[in-house]
Order: structure tokens, then sequence, then C-alpha cells
């Protein structure tokens, strides 16, 4: 086991509980955090005083690239995983997906029926596979954007609202699977982090357009590359301004492996060896014989 003290739980909400207290105690010699960038930005000010270590995951705006020469079937399942699973409040989830205009509105048509098809009650229902959001304050801001993009002229392919749920389930966070095309690039619902179950897509002709439309924002967290040009996919994702790219899969990962963001999305890596780099202290002690 573990000896007493060196894992705690302390719990609170707020600027004024627990993690105000920890982020400015004097004794706290490093932190890591997972959550919004701009909390982020709040730790690493604190940590400044001292000049204590920072490990930060912080949010993104990720982005999928689907090629024309991709296997259409697993693009589509990867992309309905990466958009509705955990109802969206996945931080490497898919909010953004930029598909080759040949294939875009056969793509769209399919993930619509895909994201239709998926069912929507609680978890401990086995026959449902999409469950509520984590409260209703957070619901309201989720709708908030569903109601922007509508505002900014979007063309919403699916849902956008609030489903009809049973009686005894009505007071629940329930939103609808959401799909949108025909955003600008510089609409807010394409540019910032909705953390709900929803995506835009939008059309591309050229290679080197989908990997300036991806690095286009501030964020950096993860993206996903569908195509089956192996030579395609390793140049493409060398060019991706990301901590993690996956090609052809989504979530898949090994705990052995570096995990973070660039840019926006965050400093520092998790996983394997570097998580143990930042929990220790590299010292090195020379002895003259």
């Amino acid at each position: 086991g573990v000896p007493a003290g060196v894992y705690n739980v302390v719990h609170g909400f707020g600027g004024d509980s627990a993690g105000a207290f920890l982020t400015e105690h004097p004794d706290v010699d490093a932190y890591t955090f997972t959550g919004e960038t701009g909390t982020g930005e709040t730790i690493m000010r604190a940590a400044a005083k001292g000049v204590r270590q920072v490990s930060l995951e912080l949010g993104g705006k990720n982005a999928g690239i689907v090629f024309a020469d991709c296997d259409l079937d697993k693009a589509i399942e990867g992309t309905l995983r990466s958009a509705f699973a955990n109802c969206g409040q996945v931080c490497l989830g898919t909010e953004r997906v930029y598909v080759e205009r040949s294939i875009f509105d056969e793509f769209v048509a399919r993930l619509k029926a895909g994201a239709e098809a998926l069912v929507i009650g609680p978890p401990d229902d086995a026959s449902s596979n999409f469950g509520p959001l984590v409260s209703l304050k957070h619901r309201e801001k989720v709708l908030s954007y569903y109601q922007q993009a509508v505002d900014d002229g979007a063309t919403v392919v699916t849902g956008g609202g609030v489903p009809e749920m049973p009686a005894h389930l009505a007071g629940g966070a329930w939103v609808q699977p959401t799909i949108w095309t025909g955003l600008a690039d510089n609409s807010v619902v394409v540019t910032e982090e909705i953390f709900g179950p929803c995506c835009h897509i939008r059309p591309f002709d050229r290679e080197e357009e989908a990997i300036e439309l991806a690095n286009s924002l501030p964020y950096g967290l993860a993206s996903a590359i569908w195509t089956e040009n192996a030579s395609r996919a390793h140049r493409v994702a060398g060019q991706i301004e990301a901590g993690i790219v996956w090609v052809n899969s989504w979530f898949l990962r090994d705990l052995r492996t570096a995990f973070g963001g660039a840019k926006q999305s965050g400093i520092g890596r998790e996983g394997g060896v570097h998580s143990l780099e930042f929990y220790t202290e590299l010292k090195n002690i020379c002895v003259k014989l």
C-alpha cells in the first residue's frame, strides 16, 4: 500500500475554495493540472511565486482531417466516437472536421445517420449509448453555442436542441448530438471549445489547406488524420501543431508514451518516463576519487 499522507484528496470548487489555497501555498513544490486554459494561466501565475514547476493539460479545439482516400467506414466510426463519446465531454474530442470536397456530401450524410442512431439515455440503461451532460449549468453553456451557431448562419445537419425524454428523466442535462456545416472559420462556434456533443464539418480542396485550417487556432491538443496513404499520413502528421496525432484511429494511447498539448493546450508531458521526471528532481552528484 501507499503510506498515509502520500496521496490526499481535497474537494472544493471556486476561486475561494481548495484550488486557490493549494496553488498559493508556499509548501507546494509543483502543480499538475487538467482543465481550461484560463485556469491553467491562473495556476502559472501563482506558481511563478517561488518558481515552482507546472505540468498543464489544457483546453483544445481538436481537428479531424478526412481525405478522400480514407477507409470511409473507419473514418465515420472514428469521428462519431471522437465527437460524441461521453456526450462530447472529452478534452481530446473532435469539434472541427475537415473533409476533402469530393467525399464531403457523403461523409456529412453518413455522419448524420450515425448521430441520429445514437440512443439517448442514462448510463445504467444497457440499451443507451449517449448520456447526459455533467450538469444543467453546463447544458446552458452548450445550448448557448447551439444558438450561436444558428445566429451565425450554420446549417443544422442534425440535433441542435434538447431531446424529448420520459417524465422520470426530464430533469436531466440532456442535449442532442449536433452537427453543423456552413459556418465561417472565425465563428466562435468554430474557434472556442464547447465541450459538448457537437462538431462543425467543412470541406477542403488541398492538403496544404487542411493543415492550415487545423493549425489556425491557438490550441494544439490532439488531431486525427484519416487516409490510406502512409506517406501522406506521416507528412501531414509532422506538420500538425498538436501534442498527439492519431492516424486512422482516435483515443489510442499507450500510457508509456508522452501525452500533452502544444501551444495554449498545455505545458509539459505526462506518461511513462515523463511523469517520473516531473515528480522527481534530477541531481548531478560529483565525487572526486
